[in-house]
């Protein structure tokens, strides 16, 4: 089923677009078991009751009145509400709204607003026909549905001025057999994917781009730390590869795209799939144990008197002397009543930033194996009354190391099968890392 949704655990009975005002747009009704009457009391129930309260948009987005479910979503000037009798998945429905958004703007090639959806009722209706059946989700995906309706939102009364009649008859071709390919993209294994694609070169972009959190304490040691990580593919094959994809097997909690065989995953830990077309996210991941922290940082912070402040903040690579980090940035943070700072550093530049309330430190880049130091003499305002004790946040620190995995995953092979053109189907594959900083912090 296109679009990620499952058909069990959400019955919506209707589902309605309104304006601020609460005056229904449109509206499309999947089951019998409520009626305008009862979205009608959503304005004064729940939107009224908002605005008097004077503070509209802060209750729930879920709300119970008898028997009936209203479960709303606001985007820009309109509300999204569906109705529910029965007990529905409510991250469902919300997860289904939002990909409503996604495809009405897709077809309208805009935002979807008040005004839009005054000027596409009919092509509206015959969406919402086609993403949910008798209360149950069925695609969103706006590849797979612009094969089945090929309508486009409205633009201007006399359609795209400058087309001839022999570009027309292509078009007209070309949305033809659209059509008759989209029977097979609905029904057929792999409705992410159409028949027929061509491509003169055959090629494949996959990044591993990993995250790496982490907490230091001041001499170094780790206190916690993990590697979320995402693998981003771009894939312009023609006709219908399957891939493989072997990897080592260092991740914990993956999550993969709908393309995946998650059977054959569970039974050779092998991602095997038919890549859509183009960009999409093949997986994400986390990983816990065995990380390689690319950098290693030893703060030393001195409280001198009161109105002084020492700080020699070491920062070690160490990664191979083969790759380098940038840009790379270190938040130093010093006390709220800071007066200015003096600061020598071995690489890049160094400035006290007021409103950040830190030193900051940036390189432009910091090759593998190498150690850059920054020291600083802080002037602090001196206060009659009694001060607070400072609070020492933790210095934060920002880069990205490209051809740099932090977390030990390995792309081990990468195949391409196409059963048609067998050995004679030539693909180039490239791989790439990159590893970036969340939360990288060091206590001092």
């Amino acid at each position: 089923m296109s679009g990620g949704f499952s058909s069990s655990g959400s019955a919506c009975s209707a589902i309605y677009f309104l304006n601020l005002r609460g005056d229904i747009l449109l509206e499309r009704r999947y089951k019998d078991d409520v009626d305008r009457e009862i979205a009608e009391s959503f304005r004064d129930r729940v939107l009224n009751a908002q605005h008097q309260s004077g503070n509209p948009g802060q209750s729930g987005p879920i709300r119970t009145l008898g028997s009936v479910t209203f479960m709303y979503l606001r985007h820009a000037d309109i509300y999204i509400l569906m109705l529910t009798r029965s007990n529905g998945n409510a991250m469902l429905s919300f997860r289904f709204m939002t990909s409503l958004v996604s495809l009405f703007q897709s077809y309208f090639e805009g935002d979807l607003n008040e005004s839009s959806i005054r000027s596409n009722f009919v092509l509206m209706y015959e969406l919402l026909d086609e993403v949910m059946d008798y209360g149950l989700p069925q695609m969103s995906d706006p590849s797979i549905l612009k094969t089945l309706i090929l309508q486009k939102g409205y633009k201007s009364e006399g359609g795209l001025l400058g087309t001839s009649a022999s570009e027309a008859a292509a078009k007209k071709a070309k949305e033809a057999a659209a059509a008759a390919n989209a029977t097979l993209a609905v029904t057929g294994a792999v409705g992410w994917r159409r028949e027929g694609i061509k491509y003169k070169r055959n090629e494949i972009f996959l990044d591993i781009v990993e995250q790496v959190n982490v907490l230091m304490s001041q001499n170094g040691t780790v206190l916690r730390n993990d590697v979320v990580g995402r693998i981003q593919m771009k894939c312009f094959l023609s006709d219908m590869p399957e891939l493989r994809l072997g990897l080592n097997d260092q991740m914990q909690d993956a999550t993969f795209h709908q393309c995946v065989n998650l059977g054959a995953y569970e039974s050779q830990k092998v991602v095997t799939f038919v890549p859509p077309d183009g960009e999409f996210e093949l997986m994400r991941y986390r990983v816990n144990d065995g990380i390689t922290l690319p950098f290693k940082v030893l703060p030393v912070i001195s409280e001198v008197g009161r109105t002084r402040l020492e700080a020699n903040v070491s920062v070690r690579s160490t990664f191979s002397n083969k790759m380098q980090a940038g840009p790379v940035v270190v938040l130093v943070p010093v006390p709220d009543n800071t007066a200015s700072a003096k600061l020598l550093v071995t690489a890049g530049r160094a400035k006290y930033d007021a409103t950040k309330k830190a030193l900051v430190w940036k390189m432009s880049k910091f090759v593998g194996g190498t150690e850059h130091t920054l020291r600083a003499e802080v002037t602090l305002v001196a206060s009659t009354r009694e001060k607070k004790a400072w609070g020492r946040p933790p210095i934060q620190m920002q880069f990205q190391v490209p051809m740099l995995g932090a977390s030990g995953l390995r792309v081990q092979y990468l195949r391409v099968v196409e059963r048609k053109q067998g050995s004679a189907y030539k693909v180039d594959k490239w791989v790439r890392k990159l590893c970036k900083s969340g939360d990288y912090l060091v206590r001092i």
